[in-house]
């Protein structure tokens, strides 16, 4: 061997180098399971109907790219109309989203200052006062 480094010296080398280094999951924080999910966007809303047809239709495939390429050519050919429902649907999702975000975000703060002493029913009651809340509000707003 000359003038090169054989296998064992290598090791040795990376072993004195060597930097533990934090994986992805460990850098990230631990996620709280009661976090509200992000609402789906339109297009997410629509594969769930496509899905289901093209299943449907193609019994035999079990592939998911198949399906999502399916799912995505034939989203790009549908006009704003035929999309419409489906934006609506996603808007609504999105909007019981931000009340379930501020609700969970104002259990936080309260729990950071005080220890919240309520219980799930009790914050559960909350929420559903604010869905009646705001579907009186609409109610006015129609008339």
């Amino acid at each position: 061997m000359k003038g090169g480094k054989s296998k064992s010296d290598s090791r040795k080398a990376d072993t004195r180098l060597a930097v533990k280094k934090q994986t992805k999951k460990e850098k990230q924080a631990a996620k709280d399971p009661n976090k509200p999910k992000r609402a789906a966007s339109a297009f997410f809303v629509f594969m769930e109907d496509f899905r289901k047809q093209y299943k449907e239709k193609h019994p035999g495939n079990k592939s998911v790219a198949a399906v999502g390429k399916a799912g995505g050519d034939e989203w790009k050919s549908m006009s704003i109309q035929d999309k419409a429902p489906f934006v609506a649907i996603a808007e609504q999702r999105k909007e019981e989203y931000e009340r379930k975000m501020k609700a969970y975000n104002k259990k936080l703060a309260g729990q950071q200052d005080n220890g919240s002493d309520k219980s799930k029913s009790e914050d559960n009651d909350e929420e559903e006062e604010e869905r009646s809340q705001d579907v009186s509000e609409e109610e006015e707003d129609d008339d």
